[in-house]
C-alpha cells in the first residue's frame, strides 16, 4: 500500500480537537496512520490577521488512488464542519496532500506534490520530524534540506 503525508491544520474553536477528530476519522476512512508529528503552532500564512494555526503531519497507508483521496479527504473536512469562504482564511480544519508515494500527478484539481511545500516551513518542521530523508520527487532534495532551503521565516514551535 502506498504511504501519503497529509497535513492537519486548524486555527479555529478548539484547535487541538479538531486535529483529534481528523486522525479519528483518517484512521477510520482513509487508511492506517503509521506516524504522526508533534503538533506545531505557527502564525497565518497567506491571510495574516487571524488566530494561529495548529499543524500536524500524518503518514498514511491507503488504499485510495490520489482523486479518491482527494475526494475523501473533502468530504471528511466537509464533515468536520469547515466551509470554504477566502482562500487560506481561517478554518476548523484543513488537510493537504504533501506526497503520494513518489507520484508526480498534476490534474485540474489535484497537484502532487503540494506545489508549495517547500516554501512553507509550517509545513516542513513537521514532516521533517516524521520523514527527514523522504526525497521530493520533483525537486530531488530531501525534507531535511527543504527545510534548511525554506525561505520562509515564520516561527513554527511545538505546541504544549
Amino acid at each position: 500500500m502506498p504511504t501519503t503525508y497529509l497535513l492537519l491544520g486548524s486555527n479555529l474553536c478548539n484547535r487541538e480537537d479538531y486535529l483529534l477528530q481528523a486522525r479519528n476519522l483518517i484512521g477510520a476512512q482513509i487508511g492506517e496512520i503509521q506516524q504522526q508529528s508533534g503538533i506545531y503552532e505557527t502564525a497565518a500564512w497567506g491571510v495574516k490577521n487571524q488566530q494561529a494555526f495548529l499543524n500536524q503531519v500524518l503518514a498514511v497507508e491507503t488504499t485510495l488512488a490520489p482523486e479518491e483521496l482527494l475526494r475523501e479527504i473533502n468530504f471528511l473536512e466537509a464533515e468536520l464542519g469547515r466551509v470554504r469562504r477566502e482562500r487560506w482564511g481561517a478554518r476548523v480544519i484543513d488537510m493537504d496532500i504533501l506526497y503520494y508515494a513518489n507520484v508526480v500527478l498534476q490534474t485540474q484539481r489535484l497537484t502532487i506534490p503540494h506545489p508549495e511545500l517547500q516554501n512553507r516551513r509550517f509545513t516542513l518542521v513537521p514532516l521533517t520530524e516524521i520523514a527527514p530523508d523522504f526525497t521530493h520527487p520533483i525537486l530531488e532534495l530531501s525534507n531535511q534540506q527543504l527545510l534548511e532551503q525554506c525561505p520562509d521565516d515564520l516561527t513554527v514551535k511545538r505546541f504544549q
